[in-house]
C-alpha cells in the first residue's frame, strides 16, 4: 500500500551491499521510495551503478552527495572503518541516515555519530535489518504477550568458511568476525532479553593477521539467564537462533535473514519478500525492504530513532563488541584514538 509520501534516497558507495539495498527498494511502491543519487569515490563506478539501476544522478564524492538538495536520507554502504566519517558528513549536512552495521569500530565512535544525529535533529539508524523481518516481529509478539514465558536461554550460531573475504580477514578493512558476524548474534540475544548483560565471557581464535576468525561468547543476564553465541569465518555453523522460555521455544532459521521460523507449536511459518528488478549479490537481500520502509515511516512521523534499533541499542551493541574484542585480545588503531 502506497501512502503517497515520497522519500528520496541517496546511496553512499557503489558496492555490492549498496546495490542490494537499491534492488530491495525496487520492491516497494515508487510513490514511496525513490533513489535519486549514488555517490562513490570513483565517478566511473557511480556512473555505471546509476546506469544499471536507472538513478538520475551519479556523483564522484560523498561530499557532493551530502550537499545535494534533492536527497532526504542517505543509505551508507561503505566499508566498516568509513562508517564513522561518512555518517558524520551526512548528518552535519542535514541528511537523515541509515548506516550499515556494525555501526562503527568502537563505542566511542558510536557516541560521536549519535551526538551528531542529536545535534542536527536528524533521523539516524544502524541498519540491523533482521529486526524488521516479519519473523522477528512475530518473536517480539510471542515474548511480549508472555506466550514463551520468561526467556531463559538463547543459543545463536553464525558461521561460514570465508578465508578469502578480505573485508573479514584484513585489519585495514575493519575485519574480524566480532564486527561482521557478532553484531548479528548480539542483536538477536538482545532482542530476546531486552536488558544489558551483566557478564560477558569470551574465547577466540585469530588469523595470521591477528584478526578474530572464530569466537565463542556467553552473555549472562539477570537471574543467571544466558545467551551463548559462536561466530566463525572458519566453518559453517547451523546459523539458527533458538530462544527458549519457560513455556516454549522458537527457532529462527538462517536467523540473520530469516524468512522462516519454527514456531512455539513446532510448526514452520514463512514470509517471503518479493523479488526485485535485478538478482541480488547476497541471499535474500530483497528483505532490506522492511528496514527501508521503517525508516520512511519514522521520518514522516518526525522520529529521530526507531524503536526496533534505538540509539541505546546501538551503544550497547558496540559496548558488547568492544568487550569481546578486549577479552580475545583484538584491538586496533581506532581503540587508541
Amino acid at each position: 500500500m502506497s501512502s503517497g509520501k515520497l522519500i528520496r534516497w541517496g546511496i553512499a558507495s557503489a558496492g555490492k551491499i549498496s546495490e542490494d539495498f537499491v534492488i530491495a527498494l525496487s520492491t516497494l511502491p515508487a510513490s514511496d521510495h525513490k533513489v535519486v543519487a549514488v555517490a562513490a569515490r570513483a565517478q566511473e563506478r557511480a556512473a555505471e551503478f546509476a546506469k544499471k539501476h536507472e538513478i538520475p544522478t551519479a556523483l564522484g564524492s560523498y561530499e557532493e552527495l551530502a550537499k545535494s538538495k534533492d536527497v532526504d536520507v542517505v543509505y551508507i554502504g561503505v566499508l566498516n572503518p568509513q562508517h564513522y566519517e561518512v555518517s558524520l558528513l551526512m548528518l552535519n549536512h542535514g541528511k537523515h541516515v541509515l548506516c550499515e552495521k556494525p555501526l562503527a569500530m568502537n563505542k566511542k565512535q558510536v557516541e560521536g555519530i549519535l551526538a551528531a544525529a542529536k545535534a542536527n535533529k536528524r533521523f539516524f539508524m544502524e541498519a540491523v535489518w533482521s529486526r524488521f523481518f516479519p519473523s522477528y516481529q512475530h518473536v517480539r509478539q510471542l515474548i511480549q504477550s508472555g506466550a514463551l514465558g520468561e526467556i531463559k536461554d538463547v543459543q545463536v550460531n553464525f558461521g561460514f568458511p570465508m578465508p578469502n573475504v578480505d573485508r573479514l580477514q584484513k585489519r585495514e578493512l575493519g575485519g574480524g568476525v566480532v564486527y561482521d558476524l557478532g553484531i548479528y548474534t548480539i542483536q538477536a540475544s538482545q532482542w530476546a532479553f531486552q536488558e544489558p548483560p551483566q557478564k560477558i565471557e569470551s574465547t577466540g581464535h585469530t588469523n595470521a593477521e591477528g584478526i578474530d576468525d572464530d569466537v565463542s561468547t556467553t552473555l549472562t543476564y539477570s537471574g543467571g539467564r544466558t545467551a551463548r553465541m559462536r561466530i566463525s569465518s572458519r566453518e559453517k555453523l547451523d546459523n539458527t537462533a533458538i530462544i527458549k522460555g519457560t513455556k516454549g521455544q522458537v527457532t529462527l532459521i538462517d536467523f540473520w535473514t530469516p524468512n522462516k521460523l519454527i514456531d512455539i507449536d513446532g510448526k514452520e511459518k514463512e514470509w517471503l519478500p518479493p523479488k526485485g528488478k535485478h538478482a541480488t549479490n547476497y541471499a535474500n537481500s530483497e528483505a532490506m525492504r522492511y528496514e527501508a520502509e521503517a525508516v520512511r515511516q519514522s521520518i514522516f512521523a518526525g522520529e529521530l530513532e526507531n524503536k526496533n534499533v534505538s540509539y541505546a541499542d546501538s551503544l550497547l551493541f558496540a559496548q558488547i563488541e568492544d568487550t569481546i574484542r578486549q577479552q580475545i585480545g583484538v584491538l586496533n588503531k581506532y581503540d587508541e584514538q
